[in-house]
């Protein structure tokens, strides 16, 4: 049995699943908020749609990456102490045209790989850089078909 408030029901993977529909965002808490955005945009290129402050005070950034639908949500909240990232707990994943050119947008920005790139056995090439908080970011360019 699951309960929600007052709701009781036995758990399927239907009365789970009934509700979704997608994915809308992910939020990335972070401690220097404009820092951070001007990281995503200028640095990565993502298109930011949207800020506002939340009833509980957290002031929030919605930024994303220009095909898609889903937003990454910057939020900055004091309150909650400062952010200290773990190291390879989470990172974000953006698909990149060319690796080599986006090497040389960083590099004219002062940034470096922080590691990579790498060529996949299926033929990928996979980097990480490293966003403003500690958060990773992977970079990853398809296998040429």
């Amino acid at each position: 049995m699951v309960q929600w408030g007052r709701l009781q029901r036995p758990v399927t993977t239907e009365a789970i699943m009934a509700g979704i529909k997608k994915l809308l965002h992910t939020r990335y808490r972070v401690n220097d908020l404009e820092k951070t955005v001007t990281f995503y945009r200028d640095v990565l290129g993502l298109r930011e749609t949207g800020r506002h402050k939340s009833s509980r005070g957290s002031e929030l950034v919605f930024v994303k990456a220009p095909e898609n639908e889903e937003e990454i949500e910057l939020c900055y909240y004091p309150g909650s102490g400062p952010v200290h990232v773990q190291a390879d707990l989470t990172h974000l994943a953006f698909e990149v045209d060319d690796m080599e050119a986006f090497g040389v947008q960083l590099a004219k920005k002062g940034i470096q790989f922080s590691d990579g790139p790498h060529r996949s056995p299926s033929g990928q090439v996979i980097a990480f850089v490293d966003a403003p908080e500690g958060y990773e970011i992977e970079l990853i360019q398809r296998a040429k078909q």
